[in-house]
């Protein structure tokens, strides 16, 4: 198969989708890697890496995508990718199309084969494509939400974990799933007063079992809710719902009842967000303010620490690429069951019922495309 990896061109990504080692593994099994050129720059790797690992490397994205038969991405398309797919072409990223319209019908139109590495989902309900970015993501999203409780950025002037004699500052989490369990940890770790909310018990059993004694549990609910962001310091949203729009569980309302100061970070954000209030921000821009309370919302929030999160994404998705290699799109999805679940549009048809509710649109069954 002859495979494509652009050069991200979203904004401040820079992570990349393949590293010299994964390019290596393909060539040797007799497939074609093209690499546009500088595209590893970012995360630490060189042009001259990849042609030592076998790809070959071109200079524009325009020349990755007329010449490839499957695309290795990170992100979502953007805009001016979008007249660059062509019908049949197999893109294998992370999509999230809950929280973009007109990405969904740009993908529709073009007619290609959208795979989405957030969707694919083994028998266990666990997303093994997801988790590395959720990790990354859980545990910035408290080394982001300390910066930002600094006063020099418009925070209440808290350190996270106080001092002797000074009450640490308090942290609640929304959601108690990879991210809401990886915040946890860097919270307690630095000392912080820490409630993660859930609406699973078995959820919170096992967090109450494994959290240290600074991390506390609470079920999720709007009562609860309301009642807790009116002294929490840090605020960080963590809820997913597979391949669907993320609930508003911070409503616009709730901001007049927090302290000024008060820092929430939406890791939800790439489906949609779970704050009313937030809207996706980039690195270059990351925060806005309402009613005196700070929001960051990055989209790409690993993208910040491209070296680490290139890695932990290719750790988990080469082996699903060389599959897909090796056998094609459609007997890998028939094989791997897993695999098939990340299947979201396929020739102009909408095969992942999440998208299809999100937009109104008409959802074909995936194996009628298979």
């Amino acid at each position: 198969m002859i495979i494509g990896v652009p050069k991200e061109i979203k904004n401040n990504e820079n992570r990349v989708a393949l590293t010299p080692a994964g390019a290596a593994e393909l060539t040797k099994r007799g497939h074609e890697v093209y690499i546009q050129a500088t595209a590893g720059m970012g995360s630490g790797f060189t042009d001259e890496e990849y042609v030592s690992a076998g790809a070959q490397m071109l200079p524009t994205i325009e020349d990755v995508y007329g010449k490839a038969e499957m695309i290795i991405k990170v992100k979502e398309p953007i805009e001016p990718e979008y007249e660059l797919i062509r019908e049949g072409q197999l893109l294998y990223t992370y999509f999230h199309f809950a929280s973009s319209e007109a990405l969904t019908n740009a993908m529709l139109r073009n007619k290609s084969v959208c795979l989405a590495y957030e969707t694919v989902e083994l028998p266990d309900r666990s997303l093994p494509l997801l988790v590395p970015m959720s990790e990354v993501a859980g545990r910035m999203s408290v080394q982001e939400g300390a910066k930002y409780l600094e006063k020099t950025y418009g925070g209440r002037g808290m350190l996270l974990g106080g001092v002797p004699g000074v009450h640490p500052a308090k942290v609640l989490i929304i959601g108690g799933g990879i991210v809401g369990t990886e915040a946890a940890k860097m919270a307690a770790g630095l000392g912080a007063d820490v409630t993660i909310m859930d609406v699973s018990l078995k959820r919170m059993r096992y967090l109450d079992d494994i959290m240290p004694a600074n991390v506390k549990t609470m079920m999720s609910n709007e009562f609860n809710i309301r009642k807790m962001v009116e002294d929490h310091d840090l605020i960080v949203g963590a809820v997913l719902i597979p391949g669907a729009k993320a609930p508003n569980l911070i409503t616009r309302d709730m901001l007049k009842t927090m302290k000024p100061g008060t820092v929430l970070v939406d890791v939800a954000i790439d489906q949609g967000g779970c704050i009313e209030t937030t809207r996706p921000t980039t690195h270059d821009d990351p925060t806005f303010v309402i009613d005196d309370v700070i929001h960051y919302s990055v989209a790409n929030m690993p993208g910040a620490v491209p070296r680490t999160s290139t890695l932990a994404l290719t750790n988990a998705t080469l082996p699903h690429a060389i599959d897909l290699a090796e056998k094609g799109w459609k007997q890998a999805c028939r094989e791997d069951n897993s695999l098939k679940k990340g299947l979201n549009v396929v020739d102009g048809k909408v095969v992942y019922k999440g998208v299809a509710e999100a937009f109104g649109l008409t959802y074909y069954d995936v194996d009628s495309v298979l």
